[in-house]
Formats: C-alpha cells, structure tokens, sequence
C-alpha cells in the first residue's frame, strides 16, 4: 500500500502558528531570554547552509531566509551570510508578528477554534482502528483523551506531532523566527508580521474531515516509527537542499492535496507579494524575510514570485557550488 504524503510536516513548515504555542507539547521548555547559542563543549559543527535568497529593488533590498520553525540548539551559529543579511537589514518581517505569537490570547484563540460544537465526539469521526491507535498513545504518553474528545482531530493532530518533534530535540524556542525575533526586540529593530495569528488559525480550522483525519493519522504514525523522517527533513534543510524540501514538502501537497496546497501556500504567497515589493520601493532601509522555507521554494514560492515581477533575485550562498543566481 503506498503511504499517504507527509501533509502534517508540511504544515509545519509552512504555518509558523503551529510553532508559536509550545505548551500544546505540554511540557514547555522556558522562553529563551537570549538567542539560542550551542553549548561550549558541544563539538564544532559547520553552520547550516542557508536557504537565503537577495533581491534587489530601487529602493531597498530584501533579504528572504527559508525558516524551520523548530530547531536543535546545535544548528547554531548561522551561516556569516545570514548574520551579515540580519546585520544590513533595520526591518524584520515574518510570518507572525512577535507581538502576534507572545500573545497571551493566542493558546486560547487557538483552543476556541478547535472545540467541537457539533455535538460529536472525536472517537465519532475515528475508525475504530486509529481510536484504538490514538487510546494506545495516551496512556503512553499523558494524553487527556477524556479531555482532548472535545476537540476536532487536526488539534489533536498537531498537539501529539509538536510533542513527538520536541521529544526528537527540536524546540520552538530554538527556531529560526523566535532567533531573529529575540535578536531585533534586543537590537532595537523593527519587527512586524505578515498576516495575523487569527489567519492562520482559521486554515488549520478550515481542513476538511479527511485533511483532518490526515494529520491526525500522520501524528500517530510519526509518533510510532520514530524520528527517520523529521530528521530527514531537518537534515535536507541544514544542507540548504531545496530541492529536496520543495519535493517532500511542496511538489508532494500540490499533486496530493491541490487545494489546501492553495490556502497554504499559493493565496498566501500572492497576498505576501505587494506588501514585499513595497518593501523594495519604500526607502525604509533593507528588509530581512524570515517564514517558513515552504514559502520561497517552487514555482509557487515567493523568489519566483519576485523574480517575475522583474527584480534581481540571487541565492546567498558561500557554500553552495555553484551559486545558484538568475
């Protein structure tokens, strides 16, 4: 039987709300006061290569990273490009503003979506089969299945993947966007989002039953066959492959899943463009872009977005042979 595709880690890297509420893993690690930093006795590691992309406007330029919203501590320090494009950019934009995904409102905005009022069970949209599978879990893991029967399964989905991705070392803390949202709000940089929470709650809230089926399905398998793919992903994206990322995360939703590949990615991406290029005309001073890398990648994504509306657009990249420009 072939399996299904991956949908639930590609929502992972491409909605930063999935990443923002680390208490969905129930035991939160500490809000980082600092960028994260490796230990000092950690070995040395070579920076990730990164998925970071220059383009050149009249006025300004914008400087697009490729983000994996959770992250190892040993995946830092970053690339000198990357500390060289945050270090020339006054401006950040993300997907979610930093005031958006500190909210204290947001775990309960997110809770009122999911709640189910309908008058159904979760155990009444499960075969019997993936309720036995998700029962297993709980007990195992300290699952409130009692509690969590209330809630619609795309919830219960991304509540047991966020947990399983922090039990393989991954942290949202650690991610690319908290990084350079802790870096601005300490360097004193601007730092708005590109849409609101609210928006992206209302896609995960907007899956249809077997979308949502989907993930839930996918958490639990996940869940019991370990850490192979996610590493997998997470090691495609500290090679800087985007070739890679764009076939297990992008080519794979658009054939499989054509319309939530739409929402995703396609609607966004297009609402996204103005409000960059304005970016490029504006005499703000230079932007740095840091979302999901599902975003930049594809002939979707926002680098091709750009680049055929007429801007220089060329990948930064010491490491990679050859430079990939256009």
């Amino acid at each position: 039987m072939t399996p299904f595709p991956r949908l639930l880690r590609r929502l992972l890297l491409g909605l930063s709300l999935c990443l923002a509420l680390p208490a969905l893993a129930r035991t939160p690690p500490p809000v980082a006061a600092t960028p994260v930093a490796p230990a000092a006795a950690a070995p040395a590691v070579a920076p990730p290569t990164p998925l970071l992309w220059k383009v050149s406007g009249p006025r300004g330029t914008l400087y697009l990273l490729g983000s994996f919203h959770m992250l190892k501590a040993d995946d830092y320090p970053l690339a000198r490009e990357v500390d060289a494009a945050y270090a020339a950019s006054p401006r950040l934009l993300f997907e979610l503003s930093p005031k958006d995904v500190d909210a204290p409102q947001l775990g309960a905005q997110m809770l009122q979506a999911a709640q189910r009022h309908d008058g159904k069970r979760l155990q009444d949209d499960l075969d019997p089969v993936t309720w036995e599978r998700l029962r297993r879990y709980a007990a195992g893991h300290g699952l409130p299945l009692a509690q969590m029967s209330g809630f619609e399964p795309w919830f219960v989905g991304l509540s047991i993947s966020i947990a399983d991705m922090k039990a393989q070392g991954l942290q949202a803390d650690a991610g690319l966007d908290r990084h350079f949202m802790t870096l601005a709000l300490q360097d004193g940089k601007t730092a708005e989002g590109l849409e609101t929470a609210q928006a992206q709650i209302d896609l995960l809230d907007g899956m249809d039953p077997v979308e949502q089926k989907q993930m839930l399905t996918e958490a639990l398998d996940d869940a019991e066959q370990g850490a192979a793919q996610t590493l997998r992903l997470h090691d495609a994206w500290r090679r800087g492959d985007e070739r890679q990322l764009w076939q297990e995360i992008g080519a794979q939703m658009k054939r499989d899943y054509p319309r939530l590949y739409q929402r995703i990615d396609v609607e966004r991406n297009q609402a996204w463009l103005p409000r960059l290029e304005q970016r490029l005309k504006d005499g703000g001073g230079d932007t740095m872009v840091v979302v999901g890398a599902l975003h930049l990648l594809g002939p979707d994504g926002v680098v091709d977005g750009l680049r055929a509306r007429g801007y220089k657009v060329e990948r930064i990249c010491a490491s990679c042979k050859p430079a990939r420009s256009r």
